[in-house]
């Protein structure tokens, strides 16, 4: 489960079980003091990431990572010490560890000066100042909160001889957001901590990315409601259309001969001896009836 977090978590995680393990121990040392039995501490073996100085690759982050591991396998003397973190070592790294101590059996007296000539030999010079110059100048740019929050904890990780005060990292934090809502927000709370304006600036991008969701969702059309019955029907089209037919200058009377309505509507006098045609079968009906 500890491989799906990130290494911050990792961390965070493997603390807590410390703190937890060591109370523990506390707890049973105290209870087998009064007994006389020797009490058995359990140690716990932890995924270290191999540092083999790729480009980007943080060493303070790994030498925090490492400090956890040895914490939490319980390695207390200098030279087991020494030998775990080389063994953590890869690429260039790795070379350079073991080429040192085959020239020098000796040249690692101790983790602490390991640790040191690791960093002399493998971080970017002048890290810390260059460090402190980015975050001074952080800007949030196209990112989103989180991979910003992210770049901001990983430059104040990094300065660790001389580091900034809280107000300092709040304000740069702050003023490196792009304008909008969350800033604006930040800018009316005022949080006292870097870490505080962390977990603010995300809720209120979180909430807002929820609130966008909610309105662009479209909306179903009504169901339209049908009833046994005959279905209405609608004369406006029709008679309108039959007025429209009816002033259409291109309809010709048969009977009278001039245009602009039907026979069947023909009230001229006389229609009939206009068309002697209809006028013969017209005096033809009359005689049948």
């Amino acid at each position: 489960m500890l491989r799906t977090l990130s290494p911050t978590e990792q961390h965070g995680v493997a603390l807590g079980f410390i703190v937890k393990e060591h109370r523990d121990a506390a707890a049973a040392t105290a209870t087998t003091a009064s007994s006389g039995t020797t009490p058995r501490v359990q140690s716990l073996k932890l995924h270290v990431s191999n540092y083999v100085e790729k480009e980007g690759e943080p060493l303070l982050r790994w030498l925090v990572e490492i400090n956890t591991a040895i914490a939490a396998r319980r390695i207390f003397d200098d030279p087991s010490e020494v030998a775990f973190a080389m063994s953590c070592l890869g690429g260039r790294a790795r070379s350079w560890a073991y080429g040192r101590r085959l020239t020098d059996a000796t040249c690692f007296g101790t983790y602490a000066e390991f640790k040191e000539e690791l960093r002399q030999g493998f971080e970017p010079p002048k890290n810390e100042f260059r460090s402190r110059a980015e975050f001074l100048d952080l800007q949030q740019g196209n990112h989103d909160v989180h991979a910003y929050a992210q770049r901001a904890r990983y430059l104040v990780s990094n300065i660790v001889t001389n580091p900034m005060d809280e107000a300092t990292k709040v304000v740069t934090f702050m003023k490196g957001l792009r304008d909008g809502p969350v800033k604006t927000y930040l800018f009316r709370e005022y949080p006292s901590t870097l870490e505080a304006a962390i977990t603010l600036a995300m809720q209120e991008e979180f909430s807002l990315r929820q609130a966008k969701l909610h309105v662009n969702v479209p909306r179903m059309a009504r169901p339209v409601m049908r009833t046994g019955g005959p279905e209405p029907m609608d004369l406006s089209n029709a008679t309108a259309a039959g007025h429209q037919q009816r002033n259409n200058s291109s309809v010709r009377c048969f009977r009278c001969g001039y245009a602009g309505h039907y026979a069947r509507e023909c009230t001229r006098p006389g229609a009939d001896v206009a068309m002697p045609g209809i006028a013969a079968i017209n005096k033809k009906y009359a005689r049948n009836q």
